[in-house]
C-alpha cells in the first residue's frame, strides 16, 4: 500500500484521503462505537491525518466519539467540524446567526476535548443571515485562536466569492463524485479562481458506487437514503445500470468499483481531497487502496463521457434537503 499522499487546501496540508465519520453515530444503520474508534485509529496508522465531523451528528455525539478516539492523539490529526444544522425538540433549522456561531464553537470544542478546531465549516447556508455577518463571526473565532481555517459546504459560487471578501476560506465541502458532477459547471471554477480547496463528501456516491446495494431492501430501516429520489424505483433501476458500468470499468483497470470511484476524484486536481465516509475497518483499507490507482488519460475520458453531469436519476436529496444546498 503506497504512502499517504498529501493535499493542500489554500494553506493547509491534509492526507489525499480524509475520513468522513458522520455514519459512525447516525444515518447509515447501526453503529458500534468500539469498531467506529478501531476505524478512526486504523486511519491515523495508515497516514489519514484529516478527520470529518459536525455538531449534528449524532447530536453531538459524534464529535464525542472522535474526540475520544483522538485523546492523546491531537498533533497527528486535522480537525474539521461543521455547525448551522440545528435540532432540538423536534424542530431542525439551519442557524447561520453570530451568537449561534459563537455558542456552538465553544460546544464543539467542549465535546472534541479540544483547544482548538482546524478546520471549522459553516455546513449549510440560510439566506436571510448576510453571508458577510456569519464569516466575520467564524473570523472572530479565528483571531480568538479557536479555529485555525475556515470553511464552507454547498454554497453556491456567488457565495463562496462573498465570503472570501471578508476572510480566506480554505476549504469548500460539497458532494462531488461520478454520480454528481453538477459542481464543475460554475462552483468549482470559482473555487480554483478564489484559491479553495475542495473536499468532496460522498464521493462513492453514498455507498452506490461500491456495486453492493442492488435495492432498498438492502438498507436498514433507518438508513436515510430510504427517503433519498436515487435509491428509488425507476431512478435505482437506471442508477445500477451506470453502476454496472463502473464495475465494468473496475475490472478492466484492476481495482474494486470503490477505488475506481475515489481515484477519479482524487485526479480531479491537487486541491482535492475527498473524505469518504466508513465505519469499518475494511472499508478503510479499500479506500485507501485507491491512491494505488492511476487512472490514463484515455481511462478518465471514458468516465467523463460514461458519466456526464446529469447522467444520474434523481436529485441527491429529497426536496427539503435540496433546498438547503448551492445557496
Amino acid at each position: 500500500m503506497s504512502r499517504m499522499e498529501t493535499r493542500t487546501l489554500r494553506d493547509l496540508t491534509v492526507s489525499a484521503l480524509g475520513l468522513g465519520c458522520m455514519g459512525m453515530s447516525e444515518f447509515y444503520g447501526e453503529t458500534d462505537e468500539n469498531e467506529s474508534i478501531q476505524t478512526i485509529h486504523r486511519a491515523l496508522e495508515l497516514g489519514i491525518t484529516h478527520l470529518d465531523t459536525a455538531d449534528m451528528y449524532g447530536r453531538g455525539a459524534n464529535e464525542e466519539l472522535v474526540g475520544r478516539a483522538i485523546a492523546g492523539r491531537r498533533d497527528e490529526v486535522v480537525l474539521a467540524t461543521k455547525f448551522a444544522n440545528r435540532r432540538e425538540d423536534g424542530r431542525a433549522w439551519i442557524d447561520n446567526s453570530p451568537e449561534w456561531i459563537a455558542r456552538a464553537c465553544e460546544d464543539s470544542l467542549r465535546r472534541l476535548g479540544v483547544e482548538h478546531i482546524d478546520l471549522y465549516y459553516m455546513h449549510r447556508r440560510d439566506s436571510d443571515v448576510p453571508i458577510a455577518e456569519s464569516v466575520g463571526a467564524m473570523a472572530e473565532l479565528v483571531r480568538q485562536g479557536k479555529v485555525r481555517h475556515l470553511g464552507l459546504s454547498e454554497v453556491s459560487a456567488d457565495t463562496l466569492r462573498a465570503a472570501c471578501d471578508v476572510h480566506p476560506i480554505a476549504a469548500l465541502q460539497s458532494e462531488w463524485s461520478l454520480f454528481t458532477r453538477e459542481i464543475e459547471r460554475e462552483i468549482v471554477p470559482a473555487a480554483r479562481e478564489l484559491g479553495v480547496g475542495i473536499v468532496p463528501y460522498s464521493p462513492i456516491g453514498r455507498g452506490l458506487l461500491a456495486g453492493a446495494l442492488t435495492s432498498p431492501d438492502d438498507l436498514a430501516d433507518d438508513d436515510f437514503r430510504r427517503n433519498h429520489p436515487r435509491f428509488s424505483g425507476e431512478n435505482l433501476d437506471h442508477n445500477l445500470q451506470l453502476v454496472a458500468r463502473v464495475r465494468d470499468m473496475a475490472t478492466e483497470v484492476g481495482c474494486t468499483p470503490v477505488q475506481l470511484a475515489l481515484a477519479w476524484v482524487l485526479a480531479q486536481g491537487d486541491d482535492v481531497a475527498p473524505i469518504p465516509g466508513t465505519k469499518h475497518v475494511k472499508y478503510l483499507d479499500e479506500n485507501v487502496g485507491a491512491l494505488d490507482v492511476l487512472l490514463s488519460d484515455d481511462q478518465l475520458r471514458a468516465l467523463d463521457e460514461l458519466f456526464p453531469p446529469g447522467v444520474v436519476a434523481g436529485e441527491r436529496y429529497a426536496e427539503r434537503g435540496m433546498k438547503s444546498v448551492e445557496r
